[in-house]
């Protein structure tokens, strides 16, 4: 089943990956990136900041929150796992959870070169 077109977002153009990389079936959050940095924005109302638990590991990003949800009688759940394309640097990484959505931000490292060169002879 081919993946939905949608736009190259600038740090895809040009590189074979699909445009939707991160898409889970759900359009509860946003990603993009701006200024050196990715920028995740997540919807989930109802939670505290306490319920909900943001890791990364190994170039995933991790967002999880579970709570009761006393009003309809059942346990409200929230996972979504995003890998990244760039090296990102974990000690950088903030979160906050303001008005029903939580942040992430992600600043990206500088690309470095990998390899040797070999000289020519002749």
């Amino acid at each position: 089943m081919p993946l939905p077109q949608r736009p190259a977002s600038s740090w895809t153009q040009g590189l074979d990956f699909p445009s939707r990389l991160f898409e889970t079936g759900s359009n509860d959050y946003e990603l993009y990136e701006e200024d050196g940095e990715f920028v995740l924005n997540g919807e989930m109302p109802g939670f505290d900041p306490e319920d909900i638990s943001v890791t990364w590991d190994d170039g995933v990003m991790n967002i999880a929150a579970e709570r009761d949800d006393e009003t309809r009688g059942r346990r409200q759940t929230y996972h979504r796992r995003f890998r990244f394309p760039k090296d990102i640097d974990d000690a950088a990484i903030t979160a906050e959870y303001t008005n029903g959505v939580v942040e992430v931000r992600l600043p990206a490292l500088e690309a470095t070169t990998r390899g040797k060169t070999t000289p020519v002879e002749g």
